[in-house]
């Protein structure tokens, strides 16, 4: 658990309690996970079982310093898009691109860390649990007491004690929402029906009235395809069962999509908006789309390096869309 943190112009300082038994695993740290959306470790102290990691520093705090409750100035949609989407590659990579398979135990929205020029990067490590994978299909879970904040933690996880990587899916769901919606996992000050935020923004979305719920500073910002991409995305990484939710490389994939969408209604000429992207809930919508957008996103995400394939036949539904990225690999 981390018990102080110290600021100055090039570190931040974590001082870390009870972290015995931690110098393979900090070596595990130290040498492997080196990523574009993780916080860097840069040195440490082991002295008398009080182990103190050093850390690059993130000059722009946390995503949620810069969403609610705050004095700084929100930020614009494309922004919080782009931040997703690196946080989602973070927590991919752990998942992914390790020898190990890594599952984060406190994914929240002050745990994404932003540095001085807003990339995102993906930290507290204190928590996480390391799964050795085997070629064996019982090595998916952790049996372990259940740890993290109210209001992130998976029902499953809750419930049963298991944690999977399909735990950091949802509880990055709730991130999504809160980077939309501007407002807490838990607010017990607003009514009822919306104190959770998973729960109240699900129902939105089941309702098909996902514009009422975003954040005010979003107003006119965001494009009617990109909103209801975003929001099917955040709305299946809350499903009840893990086997139901996509994996993070789902989320990067989708997240990519939603923001080629919202840079797509950008640059349309005369304000022309495509209203052929409903919001998908069950896989069953009747979608109509221009063929030849489909064909120009495509070619947008080939060329940045995501293998991208959409059926026509399928029309974008939801099982299109998902798919894997290729080469998780960090820098």
């Amino acid at each position: 658990m981390v018990q102080s943190q110290l600021q100055s112009r090039d570190q931040i300082l974590h001082q870390i309690k009870g972290f015995a038994s931690s110098k393979q695993r900090l070596r595990c740290y130290h040498q492997s996970l080196r990523h574009q959306h993780l916080v860097s470790l840069i040195g440490y102290c082991d002295d008398e079982n009080e182990l103190i990691l050093v850390y690059d520093y993130m000059a722009n705090g946390t995503l949620r310093d810069h969403l609610y409750n705050t004095e700084n100035t929100p930020l614009p949609w494309k922004k919080r898009l782009d931040i997703c989407i690196g946080a989602a590659k973070g927590l991919y990579y752990l998942h992914s691109g390790t020898k190990h398979t890594i599952i984060h135990r406190d994914v929240k929205s002050t745990n994404i860390l932003l540095d001085d020029k807003w990339v995102a990067k993906v930290s507290d490590f204190g928590l996480s649990k390391l799964i050795l994978v085997k070629n064996s299909a019982d090595t998916t879970h952790v049996s372990t007491a259940v740890k993290g904040n109210f209001g992130y933690v998976d029902p499953e996880y809750y419930k049963r004690q298991r944690l999977t990587v399909k735990s950091n899916v949802y509880s990055f769901g709730v991130v999504l929402f809160e980077a939309l919606c501007g407002r807490p996992a838990i607010n017990p000050n607003l009514p009822s029906g919306q104190v959770n935020l998973a729960e109240w923004a699900c129902r939105s979305c089941e309702k098909r009235n996902v514009e009422q719920i975003i954040d005010p500073n979003l107003k006119g910002q965001i494009a009617p395809e990109c909103l209801r991409k975003f929001a099917e995305l955040a709305y299946h990484c809350l499903r009840e069962q893990g086997v139901e939710r996509p994996s993070m490389g789902d989320v990067v994939r989708s997240l990519e999509f939603a923001l080629q969408l919202q840079e797509g209604a950008d640059n349309e000429v005369d304000g022309y908006v495509n209203p052929s992207f409903p919001l998908i809930i069950n896989g069953d919508a009747n979608v109509r789309t221009n063929e030849d957008e489909i064909s120009e996103v495509e070619r947008k995400l080939t060329n940045n390096g995501i293998s991208m394939s959409v059926s026509r036949s399928a029309k974008l539904n939801n099982v299109a869309i998902f798919s894997e990225i290729v080469n998780p690999l960090g820098r």
